[in-house]
């Protein structure tokens, strides 16, 4: 009994102190629409050994060449988060090849630096593409509608980018297949097969095989770059998220070019 009057006690305290339970009127009257969203899905811890993946994506990592990246050929990617950005600081940089600016998300959402970054990145002389990102538990319809209502490639420079981060509830099979046909989808209405971005490890996890004919945007903040456990090809290595430019508050993503690819494989036809 003692033991269960000291435990009620400890509770109560946990309950009454500040910043636990549920939160005060005020930081409820401060949390944006963005804070509301879901979060991407942790990246998965590495993987070892290899996944499963059929006769044919097997390999272990030491049979696999090593790609070489070359960072003289980089960009950045921005969204709300980067804020008011300074593009023609940015350009007067040089650091700067390409820029892709988040778009839209799942059914509705735009995002609301978007149009701002478009003109401004440029207007500064930048190469610019958009990305959507892909929400699994979302009509494949209404993600669609929303990107094409937002995302003219007329105003556009770089194939457009399908930022894959979750894997939702569906079985395995199910989230592959209807990420597949989002994707023939959204080459259908633009005519060009759009980039993949997403990170080595979920790539690993979820979308080695059926999709190795697609281009990638690989994510991995490290000085070592990725390899795939399929050795598929990818274009651009995002190699940080706390990348500091002139022209921005803040950190950025940076990513680069890998091996023999440049910058007319992710130009627009």
């Amino acid at each position: 009994m003692a033991v269960l009057c000291l435990l009620c006690g400890v509770l109560a305290a946990y309950a009454a102190a500040p910043g636990k339970g549920k939160k005060s009127k005020k930081a409820s009257a401060e949390t944006t629409y963005y804070d509301l969203l879901p979060q991407p899905d942790p990246l998965p811890q590495p993987l070892t050994p290899q996944p499963q993946l059929g006769n044919d994506f097997t390999r272990s990592a030491q049979e696999l060449p090593h790609h070489a990246a070359n960072l003289r050929l980089g960009g950045i990617d921005v969204s709300h988060y980067q804020g008011s950005i300074n593009w023609r600081e940015v350009a007067r940089t040089g650091e700067v090849h390409y820029v892709y600016i988040k778009a839209t998300e799942g059914a509705q959402l735009v995002d609301n630096t978007f149009l701002t970054n478009l003109r401004g990145a440029r207007h500064a002389g930048l190469k610019v593409g958009a990305y959507h990102f892909y929400r699994p538990n979302v009509s494949r319809q209404q993600q669609l509608q929303n990107m094409k209502a937002n995302v003219n490639l007329r105003d556009m420079d770089l194939v457009p980018i399908i930022d894959v981060e979750h894997r939702g509830r569906e079985p395995l099979k199910t989230f592959q297949t209807n990420l597949l046909q989002f994707l023939k989808a959204v080459e259908r209405h633009y005519g060009v097969q759009p980039i993949i971005y997403t990170s080595r490890d979920f790539y690993n996890k979820y979308l080695a095989g059926p999709f190795t004919h697609y281009k990638y945007m690989i994510a991995r903040y490290h000085t070592e770059a990725p390899v795939l456990c399929d050795d598929a090809a990818f274009v651009l290595w995002q190699y940080t998220a706390n990348g500091r430019l002139a022209g921005i508050r803040g950190n950025v993503d940076r990513s680069c070019f890998m091996d023999h690819y440049q910058m007319r494989d992710i130009l627009l036809p």
